[in-house]
């Protein structure tokens, strides 16, 4: 784990706080993380464990979002916390729903390809969008550690990235219309994999919000719904952030 870049206070106890909270992030991320690994480990090797492991398991993740969640409120009732202390409560709490929303877009494609024929492998409807799953999930690592480091210029870079997404699904979501019109028989199949690139997809889009988070947390500036060439032009980032 990198090192903390968190201010230090009087309190040593509001410190410890601030650092459990940060870190149980950290450890939900990597709950997560291990879940979309196993999802990509079924659709490019068509291990149905993997997938019958996410099904069951999203509890886990569901749990650490509602333990963290606690401790924020906690945080905030009991400390008061201002400033940069205040936005790293306000980032946690965004991040773990993003976190909780990833996993839930994990557990949806594993039911999804659960739901299949269990003699039907795995066909090329999925592994056209293995090339995106491994994209979304790099992205969200180094999110991860965008935050980890409290880095604003390296979640500016990845959330620049949630563009490429779009256009690699958009891309496979024209082959995938494609194998339906010339196959009515692929309708049913191709149907789940539209749904299941569709949650890769949103996958994406959860990272960049954990980036934009970053960007808030370091820069105290709120970065939703503003364009990523503005968000360059405005806040004070390393030129590597831009290139």
């Amino acid at each position: 784990m990198a090192t903390s870049n968190l201010p230090h206070h009087i309190s040593q106890q509001f410190d410890k706080e601030l650092e459990d909270i940060r870190s149980k992030v950290l450890a939900m991320g990597g709950l997560v993380e291990d879940h979309l690994q196993r999802v990509l480990d079924c659709l490019s090797k068509g291990d149905l464990e993997a997938a019958e492991y996410v099904a069951v398991n999203d509890y886990k993740v569901n749990s650490l979002e509602v333990e963290i969640d606690s401790d924020c409120t906690e945080i905030l009732l009991r400390r008061q916390p201002a400033a940069g202390d205040l936005r790293l409560v306000l980032s946690v709490s965004k991040a773990i729903t993003d976190l909780e929303r990833i996993g839930d877009e994990s557990e949806k494609i594993a039911r999804l390809i659960l739901q299949l024929e269990s003699s039907r492998p795995l066909t090329i409807y999925y592994v056209g969008m293995v090339g995106v799953g491994y994209h979304v999930r790099r992205m969200l690592r180094t999110a991860l550690d965008a935050f980890a480091r409290m880095d604003a210029a390296a979640a500016l870079r990845v959330a620049q990235e949630d563009k490429e997404i779009d256009t690699e699904t958009d891309a496979i979501m024209r082959q995938l219309i494609t194998y339906m019109m010339e196959d009515p028989r692929a309708i049913s199949p191709v149907l789940y994999a539209v749904l299941s690139l569709r949650a890769l997809e949103r996958i994406g889009d959860h990272a960049r919000n954990i980036c934009e988070n970053v960007i808030y947390l370091v820069e105290g500036k709120d970065v939703r719904h503003v364009a990523l060439e503005q968000v360059e032009a405005e806040l004070s980032l390393p030129r590597e952030a831009r290139t």
